[in-house]
């Protein structure tokens, strides 16, 4: 990028924003190096083109300007996918500020993405997640809360927060239901199969208790020393599983949320009984796991979900 767009005040509110959502995206979403780079790169063009427009915060940018931007970048040469991919990037960006009422209105809300832009997020076969959940030991303490885990990731799609966050009274498995408290709190009721059930159960009846000397809390899922998971300890497990079970993709604990969503649609489900399951408030954000025209179907978890 040349020199003019180069951001002048490195503490802009639009530049500190960006860097809050590139921290959101490490800790929940988990992308490759790359991506997050190209994300970096693409948003920091971004912050500087509405530096220069004068544009001091969020609030202050409307739609044309995000037009304006991506002519600006056409007229330097960047190719139709780079272009697709930094619009990505913004509307990502923009809906994330709206979604943490960081800002009232997505300027993005009314601009289409190109086609190149819509990717299919890397998920796992049936093959690979049976593997995957088949790794952790049934006969150590960890080995069946890691399980438990695995069980409830793929059975929900829940985000790796929500399962940290996960407690006691969260657990309705006599309704066949968890509770998830997801993006601003905003609550959701989530069916769960009978397998991730009888593993956690597993966990519960007798795992729990054995794992910490320590008096334990509501926290479903804890530590050795009785605290509950981080997001950090999580992925390293799953990351340590999925080398154990010879998968070559890059897993990360959002892998099994689009693993989850994918194979509930591909199996027929409904899209907008899988937007309800996933918490997403805008059904597009769905939409990235199916065709537009799919035909909508029956039940969804009992019928759909491999192991529902």
């Amino acid at each position: 990028m040349e020199s003019g767009m180069e951001i002048q005040n490195p503490k802009s509110k639009i530049e500190n924003l960006v860097r809050r959502f590139l921290d959101y995206v490490v800790s929940e979403e988990g992308h490759s190096r790359n991506t997050l780079d190209a994300y970096g790169r693409d948003l920091k063009r971004y912050a500087a083109f509405l530096s220069e427009q004068g544009i001091a915060g969020p609030e202050e940018v409307r739609s044309q300007k995000v037009v304006e931007f991506l002519g600006v970048l056409k007229a330097l040469g960047l190719e139709g996918t780079t272009l697709a991919r930094t619009l990505s990037a913004i509307k990502r960006f923009h809906q994330y500020l709206v979604l943490e009422d960081l800002a009232k209105v997505d300027p993005t809300a009314n601009l289409s993405s190109p086609k190149t832009s819509r990717k299919l997020p890397d998920v796992l076969t049936i093959p690979e997640t049976e593997a995957l959940l088949a790794q952790p030991s049934a006969q150590t303490p960890l080995g069946i809360r890691d399980r438990a885990i695995l069980e409830m990731l793929y059975a929900t799609g829940m985000r790796v927060t929500e399962l940290c966050t996960l407690r006691l009274s969260d657990l309705f498995f006599e309704q066949g239901f968890i509770r998830c408290f997801g993006k601003g709190r905003k609550e959701r009721l989530v069916p769960v199969g009978k397998k991730a059930m009888r593993a956690t159960r597993e966990y519960l009846e007798g795992t729990r208790g054995a794992l910490s000397k320590k008096a334990l809390g509501e926290t479903v899922f804890i530590t050795s020393r009785g605290r509950g998971l981080s997001r950090k300890t999580v992925w390293k497990m799953l990351k340590d599983y999925t080398r154990r079970a010879g998968i070559r993709k890059s897993v990360h604990p959002h892998t099994l949320r689009h693993t989850f969503a994918t194979h509930l649609l591909e199996n027929g489900a409904d899209l907008r009984a899988v937007q309800e399951m996933l918490g997403h408030v805008d059904i597009s954000t769905t939409e990235i796991y199916t065709h537009l025209d799919q035909e909508y179907l029956r039940e969804v978890v009992k019928s759909f979900h491999p192991r529902g």
